[in-house]
């Protein structure tokens, strides 16, 4: 199957190579060209324009930074819906607002192409796995034509309801693990006059009812940052929190729901990323309280 991937971030790369991986003829494209080259190392062919990746596919995913990302890719001069798109299936991963998703399906629908809304949850150990969870928004034909490639990248694809239901569901989902990393961070705030090696928290933590599946897969880094040590390479940067917590808020505000522990949160990660800290990865920040809080 021809697969084409517009945005070759961490997540787009780990979904490209896992695909490469089953012997598909991949198709890739991103803003930064250069983001491109480990996969054109591993046979991946380069799109010169987000028109040419339609007209290289059967299938293209799309996993892009925020709505004005998919607004510039999917609708500019050169953007997708201008290679070619009749036939084609669009199958949109970003973690993006619902009504994002259901405004470009009309558009998508329009041009005679199937679109199916389903980001996944899980970060690039998951993708390259094939381990994520499939979160899927659309009806159930499109989905059904999807379900082959995204049986390849998930352990599960739940089909959860029409166009935009994907993405409302992730953001939930979403939501809670981004929150307990700021109340982790606090929680270890209280334990620092203890005295307690790093690791060793980790593992009474890890025994307790406040360590979620988030926590199991990360806690070595954890304890790294405890320890003063850079988590390498970076798998979801303090910034991406931010971005995907104000998509959240956003998300609350179209239903009339208020988010407050959400809110309170995205100003203290906005306060690391005044700090200094936008790029490191998400696990530093229990660090951050590790390190300050007294001082906060």
């Amino acid at each position: 199957m021809r697969i084409g991937i517009a945005g070759t971030g961490r997540m787009g790369t780990a979904i490209a190579r896992r695909l490469l991986g089953f012997g598909h003829p991949v198709t890739v494209w991103n803003r930064t060209p250069e983001k491109t080259s480990v996969l054109a190392q591993a046979g991946a062919s380069t799109a010169a324009t987000p028109a040419d990746v339609p007209r290289a596919s059967d299938i293209v995913i799309t996993i892009l930074t925020d709505s004005a990302a998919i607004e510039a890719v999917y609708k500019g001069p050169d953007g997708l819906l201008a290679g070619e798109p009749a036939s084609r299936l669009f199958l949109e991963m970003s973690t993006a607002p619902s009504q994002t998703k259901r405004a470009l399906a009309d558009e998508v629908r329009a041009k005679g192409a199937a679109f199916v809304d389903c980001p996944v949850g899980g970060t690039v150990g998951p993708a390259t796995e094939g381990t994520l969870l499939g979160l899927a928004g659309g009806n159930a034909e499109d989905i059904a034509r999807a379900k082959p490639v995204l049986d390849q990248l998930c352990r599960r694809v739940e089909h959860v309801g029409p166009i935009g239901a994907g993405a409302a569901v992730k953001l939930a989902m979403n939501l809670t693990s981004l929150v307990y990393w700021q109340s982790f961070g606090e929680a270890l705030a209280l334990c620092k006059p203890l005295g307690l090696e790093a690791a060793r928290l980790m593992e009474l933590f890890a025994e307790s009812s406040g360590a979620p599946r988030i926590f199991q897969r990360r806690a070595g880094d954890i304890a790294a940052t405890l320890e003063g040590r850079d988590i390498l390479p970076v798998k979801f940067d303090i910034d991406s929190v931010r971005k995907d917590l104000r998509t959240m808020i956003e998300e609350a505000e179209t239903i009339g729901c208020r988010v407050p522990v959400a809110q309170r949160a995205l100003e203290c990660f906005d306060q690391a990323a005044r700090d200094g800290l936008g790029g490191k990865d998400c696990a530093t920040l229990p660090a951050i309280w590790w390190s300050r809080g007294r001082e906060r």
